[in-house]
């Protein structure tokens, strides 16, 4: 898929300074967003079931794939063309949560860091939806502090395998993933100090084991507490060079969270049209009620927000696509940021617009409550961003 940077406007969904290419990503996905909607994903979590057929329709339609290599399968794109196609299902209603996972992290670190036997054997199958991995890394005791990852891989000296012991929390989907990117530390021998590693593990591979955490969220996805118990793995399930770091870690968690601005976008523009709909045609005094300033107005900053955030989210996906990490680390972290935020205040906003209607299943705008705080805590929490902002970009000092 080509990326071409030719600029137009789209004043229709209000997006400036896209290609042709990607206004034409935008429309295509938005209507099979609308092909199922809300209601089907409504009906997914009340099954407790998967979004099996939206999936498959988005592989087989390319759309899963399309930040992934040409030359495996992929549509040869890059994180902004999959952030599109996130932030449009969402605004559908219907978002697909394993997309930031699988082919966004997952997809990308082994595309940029794995062997070519790695490349073969997963990249086509991420692209086309026919397999999908997880993504390991939110340990019980180290929370925002990856330096505490206490997930260790150690040698067995006599074959040359890993041996993985740990624990790892809000894994999702691992019930359906065919295996899991796990960051797990390994021992630097010129330092001994530990350092962050990268391990393909088989959903089925022996000491894996899978608890379901209950959560008051209501997603199709899964959220699972892993235990690892010296999972032996071949040598040739780690990705990348061993001594690599966090260079390749942050190769995945910076289109993480880009993806998670994509995902914020998509949830604040639905919850935002359903109030603004309503707001047109319910009528309580002589007018409708987004006549008035009290309900237009909040209406209108959301709007703004929503705007603003997906400006940086493009910038953070295009900084990433053209190579510079170090830009788009902290393009991403503030675009995480401002689409969790500006998700957070329009489905409030929604809510409050349709007042009791807005608490009914009848709307579906109540259940997002929960899930718009997802963004404001995962994959990273705002206070973290902002200390990453302060310390980074403003040159701070570190109260920790």
């Amino acid at each position: 898929m080509s990326t071409a940077r030719s600029a137009t406007r789209n004043t229709s969904r209000g997006t400036v300074l896209e290609t042709e290419e990607h206004q034409a990503l935008r429309a295509a996905v938005a209507a099979l967003g609308k092909r199922y909607g809300r209601a089907y994903m409504t009906r997914v979590v009340q099954e407790e079931g998967h979004p099996d057929e939206l999936w498959a329709d988005a592989a087989k339609l390319g759309y899963l794939g399309v930040n992934l290599p040409e030359e495996y399968g992929g549509g040869g794109g890059g994180i902004a063309e999959l952030s599109i196609v996130l932030e449009e299902l969402g605004a559908s209603g219907s978002p697909l949560l394993m997309m930031v996972v699988s082919p966004a992290i997952c997809g990308t670190v082994i595309a940029r860091f794995g062997t070519e036997e790695q490349k073969r054997q997963w990249l086509p199958g991420l692209a086309d939806g026919s397999r999908t991995m997880a993504f390991g890394i939110t340990e019980p005791d180290a929370g925002s502090n990856s330096h505490r990852i206490t997930t260790t891989a150690r040698r067995d000296p006599d074959t040359g395998d890993w041996l993985l012991t740990g624990r790892k929390v809000f894994v999702s989907g691992v019930d359906i993933a065919d295996a899991t990117l796990i960051v797990g530390r390994t021992s630097d021998a010129r330092t001994g100090n530990l350092k962050p590693c990268l391990f393909i593990v088989p959903r089925e591979a022996e000491g894996f084991q899978r608890r379901r955490i209950e959560m008051e969220l209501q997603a199709p996805e899964k959220q699972f507490e892993l235990t690892l118990d010296d999972v032996r793995l071949p040598p040739e399930a780690l990705v990348g060079d061993e001594d690599a770091g966090l260079l390749q870690l942050f190769a995945g968690l910076n289109p993480e969270r880009i993806m998670t601005a994509a995902f914020s976008l998509g949830m604040a523009r639905y919850a935002l049209r359903r109030a603004t709909e309503y707001a047109k045609e319910r009528t309580v005094w002589k007018a409708p009620i987004g006549a008035h300033q009290a309900i237009a107005h909040p209406l209108a900053q959301s709007h703004i927000e929503i705007e603003l955030a997906r400006l940086m989210m493009q910038k953070a996906a295009g900084l990433y696509d053209a190579g510079d990490d170090a830009g788009a680390g902290e393009a991403a972290n503030m675009a995480k940021l401002a689409a969790a935020d500006a998700c957070v205040k329009a489905v409030d906003q929604a809510v409050h617009t349709l007042g009791g209607n807005g608490l009914t299943k009848e709307f579906g705008l109540a259940s997002l409550i929960v899930a718009a705080r997802v963004a404001r805590i995962a994959p990273v929490s705002r206070e973290m961003i902002l200390n990453y902002v302060s310390h980074q970009t403003l040159g701070l000092p570190k109260s920790y």
